[in-house]
């Protein structure tokens, strides 16, 4: 317990000092281990760690996914789901914020990335929001919570990490993440109500499209439609594996994006280096966190917590409440994937060892990654955000994202009393 403790308190002074959490996280674990196993079993370990994870089938799922987000990206998708959604809604009060958490919602069943879908759509609806008038702490903000959705909607980076991580299913993992997904939607766009009700001003309506204008709209978005049918449905229905499904769903992208006359040569190389250096930046966290892992659970300090907490007389919920609250604190101050994979050897034997389902606590810690997105100071869409739309401050950025915080915590709140939210959709799972 003492070992690991220290191991803790030493990757966070490192965080402090500005070390990348996931060099901080790898060499503590090298070193941690190489205390306590010896040397030559360390090497050892560390080398297969990363040969294990370099070459792993499984893992090549998240290369893929990536890919063909940003194929997805590049063909304009983005657009025709925002022209389509605000066709619909745009004619209601905060009508186009309305309109970018759906767009959201549909770019992030085919992307699986937050600050992918959070970059995008800034660029797609932060202007017409502008031009009508819209408060930038609204624009913003329903922006920077909307990105979220890319990680919750599968197919989805964090979920796929987190399967392979703690062995558990990946397509009941993209099964359980629709509802909740929806959930976030709908709770987003409420918290849009409430803030437009407060404010009028702040999110005025725009006009109202004829019916010939939808079903125009709605023809430029087939492409966004077949993917996730194709992919997520075939992965669903056990024709393919989810590795399987992330390569032709990488391979339809490629190929639509080249029908559109999106791709040239440039925009390829692009693509793929964006995506190579997104894939290694993803691959060093992980292999950092297995031998972090790997420290960790050669001590004692998994069984000894479990037990301590055992001891307490807590109910399950309350300790699994007391891990989101933890959560939400770490991730004001740390990068969210790192903070995932360094809690996961701690926290996942506990959840498991009383009783609850793992596919459910992998939605709870997407929710809670969600949360650490949008969170000031460190929250990574505000920053993406910040980045590609120079002209707003950043304080208003911040401000427009707390209603949005309230309403992903009420979804963490329900998920935890009404499993079945996580739960149904994979039952029909085999």
């Amino acid at each position: 317990m003492t070992e690991a403790l220290l191991g803790f308190g030493a990757v966070f002074l490192l965080a402090l000092l500005r070390v990348p959490l996931a060099f901080a996280m790898g060499l503590v674990g090298f070193i941690g281990l190489g205390l306590l196993r010896g040397w030559p079993a360390t090497m050892a370990n560390t080398a297969q760690v990363v040969y294990d994870t370099g070459f792993a089938y499984t893992l090549s799922v998240v290369p893929l996914f990536i890919l063909m987000g940003n194929f997805v990206a590049r063909a304009g998708l983005a657009n025709e789901l925002f022209r389509a959604a605000y066709t619909f809604i745009g004619h209601v009060r905060g009508g186009l914020a309305h309109a970018t958490v759906i767009a959201c919602a549909g770019f992030g069943a085919i992307c699986g990335s937050s600050i992918a879908t959070a970059a995008t759509m800034s660029k797609v609806a932060y202007r017409p929001m502008k031009e009508l008038g819209y408060a930038d702490h609204l624009s913003t903000g329903v922006i920077a919570a909307g990105g979220t959705l890319g990680i919750m909607i599968p197919p989805s980076t964090i979920l796929v990490i987190y399967g392979i991580v703690t062995e558990t299913s990946i397509g009941k993992l993209f099964a359980a993440g629709i509802l909740p997904g929806l959930l976030c939607a709908g709770l987003m766009m409420l918290g849009v109500v409430w803030i437009t009700w407060r404010d009028p001003s702040a999110g005025p309506a725009g006009r109202r499209s004829s019916w010939a204008e939808r079903w125009q709209a709605l023809r430029g978005i087939w492409g966004v439609v077949l993917l996730v049918i194709l992919v997520l449905g075939g992965i669903y229905g056990g024709v393919f594996t989810a590795t399987e499904g992330a390569g032709i769903g990488a391979s339809g992208a490629f190929f639509f994006a080249l029908a559109r006359g999106t791709l040239t040569l440039k925009v390829l190389q692009e693509v793929l280096v964006e995506s190579v250096r997104t894939t290694a930046m993803l691959f060093t966290i992980l292999i950092a966190a297995m031998l972090f892992s790997a420290f960790v659970n050669f001590t004692s300090m998994p069984g000894d917590l479990k037990a301590w907490i055992l001891h307490q007389g807590l109910s399950p919920l309350m300790v699994v409440g007391a891990m989101m609250g933890i959560y939400i604190l770490l991730g004001t101050i740390m990068e969210e994937l790192s903070m995932v994979l360094l809690t996961i050897p701690v926290f996942f034997p506990i959840v498991t060892g009383l009783g609850f389902d793992p596919v459910w606590f992998g939605v709870l810690i997407v929710l809670v990654v969600q949360i650490g997105l949008i969170s000031p100071p460190v929250g990574m869409n505000l920053f993406v955000l910040n980045a590609l739309l120079r002209e707003v401050q950043l304080a208003q950025i911040f401000r427009g994202v707390w209603v949005f915080v309230l309403m992903l915590a009420l979804a963490i709140v329900l998920v935890m009393e009404f499993q079945g939210l996580a739960l149904w959709l994979p039952s029909f799972m085999r």
